[in-house]
């Protein structure tokens, strides 16, 4: 998945608008207005369609955290982020922002139509060095936000 796939899925699930989305990318310590944001929402095939880079979507998670949550604790060391954002730290850092646990994310990921068990989500938040570490794949990602649409945009009964 590209970085604007997944921020368009995260806007879309969680039902951000232009002004949370951001105010969500100043948390993070981007700067931007509501034109560049729907530039990072196009499709690939629109011509004003901009690329979001690592750096950006790694900045606009690190603010849904904080918007989210609200800002770290005093004393404590600032998070240190890798130069290339992976699917397992997308994920990690969507856990955080949405304080979710091992049974909520399991239950999204299955909301999202596909099944798989404790041992391996916990794999998917290990230490890339670890020997149990798993590396979350396109599908997997995929699944988490198509279940995260299911469970957090849920339609009105007529």
């Amino acid at each position: 998945m590209n970085n604007n796939d997944i921020l368009r899925r995260i806007r879309y699930a969680l039902d951000l608008n232009d002004k949370q989305m951001t105010e969500a990318f100043a948390h993070g310590g981007t700067s931007t207005e509501a034109s560049q944001v729907r530039a990072w929402m196009g499709k690939e095939e629109d011509e004003h369609a901009q690329t979001c880079t690592d750096d950006t979507l790694g900045d606009f998670l690190d603010g849904l955290i904080i918007a989210k949550r609200g800002p770290r604790k005093a004393g404590g060391p600032p998070p240190v982020r890798d130069p290339v954002l992976t699917n397992n730290a997308v994920l990690k850092k969507l856990r955080i922002a949405l304080t979710y646990h091992e049974d909520a994310m399991l239950r999204t990921i299955h909301a999202g139509g596909l099944a798989i068990s404790r041992g391996e989500l916990t794999a998917l938040f290990r230490k890339p060095n670890h020997k149990h570490y798993r590396e979350c794949g396109d599908q997997l990602l995929r699944n988490f936000l198509q279940g995260l649409t299911q469970t957090l945009r849920v339609a009105p009964k007529a």
